[in-house]
């Protein structure tokens, strides 16, 4: 079993940035890929940016440039730098982890997910 826990979610205005984090525990052997995927009101959860044990990273194509992906060395916390936001960015945040073959088969096929943190971002 895997916990996920996000904080740094809020509001800015257009431009500004934010920086969430997830707080991790349990099986490790169970979160070798973790990522950050959002979803806004009427939309499909999509994938924001994911990263492997080996520290490989992968982004979204609307986030490239402006978002960054990584953990603390013991891989017990994530963390998604976001800068240059844009109103398209807002959505509820969420973490998420598991095998990296089940990230691969997309976001129904992740088992673990914490409960999510909102992002809003004005104009």
């Amino acid at each position: 079993q895997v916990q996920l826990v996000e904080s740094g979610g809020g509001s800015v205005q257009a431009g500004g940035s934010l920086r969430l984090s997830c707080a991790a525990s349990g099986d490790p052997n169970s979160r070798n890929c973790m990522g950050w995927f959002r979803q806004a009101p009427g939309k499909e959860r999509e994938g924001v940016a994911t990263i492997s044990t080996g520290a490989f990273t992968h982004y979204t194509d609307s986030v490239k440039g402006r978002f960054t992906i990584s953990q603390d060395n013991a891989r017990n916390t994530l963390y998604l730098q976001m800068n240059s936001l844009k109103p398209e960015d807002t959505a509820m945040h969420y973490c998420a982890a598991d095998s990296c073959s089940r990230f691969a088969g997309g976001w129904s096929a992740v088992r673990y997910w914490g409960e999510g943190t909102q992002v809003t971002v004005s104009s």
